[in-house]
């Protein structure tokens, strides 16, 4: 495994933009999880480490792409029906034998190879489909106006020989997958799953599933952000509730740091007497940062542990609040994962939208306002260009995760905007980028 250097997250100061930090992010840290093979059929969801170039071509011979039969378009007549000796048979799998000779028509079915060219010309070129022939014993009478090249497919259609597919650094799709398998490829390079050390802090925080004391609730960060974890292929290395002790929390924090290859915290990273995450990365390692101008989010920070081994392991401690604590692990959490993982962190696309709300905030921060979208945005048809309305969904605060629940995705509102009214248009960030 990569190591990283004590200097890769070095850029603490004032408060930063979220933009600024995914670039500085971007900029000082790269793939840390080692390469290994992994059967193709098993590779839904993992991050390529290789190019992959098609060997050949896809589709390797030229075929037909009906049931039907195959002929030369110099034999057909443009204005009357052609009738043609039915020479052969050609089925998927099972080539024809010979070359195809001029002046006859052979059966073909859809997938079948393309009989070649007698005296090593050309082979046929045309496949009439079934539905507009007549057969007639063993001959079949052909409908006039069939264009030359009608219902076949040339080798390489798909994919010329020596292409490339596939880039190192793609997380892997069902599609993806197919297009391995058509390309040969019963195994391909791919990078290790990353192994992410997850724990929650606080005395009132308590385990799903038991009795709840008084002033007590339970634990939905680890929940949360552990299923996004998921989503993104990590294998969470869970350390359950962390009390409010120093002690505790900073052991735990060595230990996260030596088993995994990045940690994850919610809670305590504020600069209260009780907020002993923060403090402990400071008094173990380093604190890069922990000022980002984002809401809801903060208090959210980075920074590296020694990882016992000579090199750092990456820290995000995400802030308490439910909502707070998805919104930074989405923004910053997640795209330096990726990174670690290898895979290309391209930003997540958005989307325009038009709002069905106003909305002040403040100057110089981000905001990410929860919303769904309406299911018939007005009325109009999708045929007239109208966008997509976003209606803002539950309640606000950073402890409202109820909010989150129905939700489709944040409106993003950048730092120079102070306000938006009903009917403008704004950008909007999908769950289903984010939450996969």
């Amino acid at each position: 495994m990569a190591q990283l250097t004590d200097d890769c997250f070095a850029f603490d100061g004032p408060l930063i933009e979220t933009a600024e930090a995914l670039a500085r992010l971007k900029r000082s840290v790269g793939p840390i999880a080692p390469v290994e093979t992994a059967a193709t059929a098993a590779a839904l969801g993992r991050v390529l480490a290789e190019d992959v170039a098609a060997p050949a071509p896809v589709p390797p011979y030229d075929n037909s792409a009906v049931d039907g039969y195959a002929v030369y378009a110099d034999d057909l007549s443009a204005e009357t029906e052609t009738v043609l000796p039915v020479g052969g048979r050609v089925a998927a799998g099972h080539p024809l034998g010979r070359p195809q000779r001029r002046g006859e028509a052979v059966q073909i079915f859809t997938g079948a190879p393309m009989p070649a060219g007698a005296d090593g010309g050309p082979g046929p070129d045309t496949v009439m489909m079934l539905e507009d022939c007549r057969l007639d014993g063993d001959r079949v009478a052909l409908a006039p106006g069939l264009k030359r090249g009608s219902n076949r497919r040339d080798a390489g259609e798909d994919v010329a020989e020596g292409a490339v597919v596939l880039r190192a650094g793609k997380r892997l799709t069902p599609p993806d997958v197919g297009m391995l398998a058509a390309c040969g490829r019963a195994e391909v390079r791919v990078f290790r799953p990353l192994t992410v050390a997850l724990f929650s802090t606080g005395d009132e925080v308590a385990e799903p599933g038991g009795d709840l004391p008084a002033g007590a609730l339970y634990d939905s960060n680890r929940f949360t952000i552990g299923a996004a974890l998921q989503a993104l292929g990590a294998e969470v290395l869970d350390l359950g509730v962390l009390h409010d002790r120093r002690e505790g929390i900073e052991a735990a924090m060595r230990e996260a740091a030596q088993r995994a290859d990045a940690v994850l915290s919610t809670g305590g990273m504020s600069m209260g007497e009780e907020d002993h995450v923060r403090a402990g990365l400071e008094r173990l390692g380093r604190l890069a940062f922990w000022r980002i101008a984002i809401k809801p989010g903060r208090p959210v920070g980075m920074g590296l542990l020694p990882d016992g081994r000579d090199g750092w392991t990456p820290v995000v401690g995400l802030p308490g609040n439910p909502v707070a604590a998805l919104t930074t692990f989405i923004a910053l959490a997640r795209p330096l994962l990726q990174i670690l993982q290898g895979e290309t962190a391209a930003e997540p696309r958005r989307f325009p939208v038009r709002l069905d709300f106003a909305y002040k905030k403040k100057p110089g921060r981000r905001e990410y306002v929860r919303v769904r979208l309406a299911e018939d945005p007005g009325g109009a048809g999708a045929s007239d260009g109208a966008l997509p309305v976003a209606c803002k969904h539950g309640r606000g605060g950073a402890g409202m995760l109820s909010s989150l629940v129905g939700a489709d995705g944040f409106v993003e509102l950048a730092e120079d905007r102070t306000h938006v009214e009903a009917g403008e248009a704004a950008a909007f960030l999908s769950f289903s980028e984010v939450l996969r």
